[in-house]
């Protein structure tokens, strides 16, 4: 039982993709909040865009 657990613990042939993974999923939560935190500026743009569009005499 011990030089299974041994040969467990010295393997290292998942570790690169765990690793490339976990970088993923950092990038993956970086790009949400930033698409979140740019969502409602952008939002509120594209309904000003919208309003100018719909009510042209009284965008200026």
């Amino acid at each position: 039982m011990n030089k299974v657990f041994a040969r467990f613990v010295k393997d290292e042939s998942g570790a690169t993709a765990i690793e490339y993974g976990l970088i993923a999923a950092l990038i993956a939560v970086a790009i949400i909040g930033a698409v979140s935190a740019v969502g409602g500026s952008l939002t509120d743009r594209f309904n000003a865009i919208s309003s100018a569009i719909d009510n042209p005499e009284s965008a200026g």
